[in-house]
């Protein structure tokens, strides 16, 4: 084929690719705030919630009221939950989890995280997202005794794959 019909070829094809414009694959940005959760966007000035094309990036969320860790982990997770879906995603769509403790030493930590895991087996049952746990002195949210932020990609977790090597 001569390299003149190539390039005639190559051409039009490459344009249908080419974004229209400068701004024609800026994804949008979207915030969220789940019912109660109005306060912090218009008073502490920071969304609960931040959807930018398919991401979906949650912020903090500290402990909640419970009878035990065990329950307020249960409970951060439901919040989780209805967080993501304000924005279009779930729990199953979760990439990334990273919690934030408030403990002294090793020991501490390890005893805060223990009811964390529990819970977490609880709702990530098929697929599990990365997570980082960090410990640390305190956190923003009177009492709270750790923190849960999570980001999800919208439609990731529909059919979710796992390439690990057999122990």
């Amino acid at each position: 084929m001569p390299k003149s019909l190539l390039l005639l070829l190559f051409v039009p094809c490459a344009a249908l690719a080419a974004p229209a414009g400068p701004h024609a694959a800026t994804p949008t940005r979207e915030h969220f705030a789940p019912p109660g959760w109005e306060g912090s966007y218009r008073e502490l000035h920071y969304s609960p919630v931040v959807r930018i094309g398919d991401r979906v990036i949650v912020s903090g969320i500290p402990t909640p009221d419970g009878a035990d860790d065990e329950a307020k982990a249960r409970a951060l997770f439901v919040e989780l939950r209805k967080h993501l879906r304000s924005a279009g995603a779930d729990l199953d769509d979760v990439v990334e989890l990273q919690s934030f403790h408030v403990a002294r030493d090793q020991a501490e930590f390890r005893e805060r995280i223990a009811p964390v895991l529990k819970a977490h087996r609880e709702f990530f049952k098929g697929h599990y997202p990365a997570w980082t746990a960090v410990a640390v002195s305190g956190l923003y949210s009177k009492g709270a005794t750790f923190e849960l932020r999570a980001e999800a990609v919208i439609g990731s977790g529909k059919a979710p794959r796992a390439t690990i090597g057999k122990p």
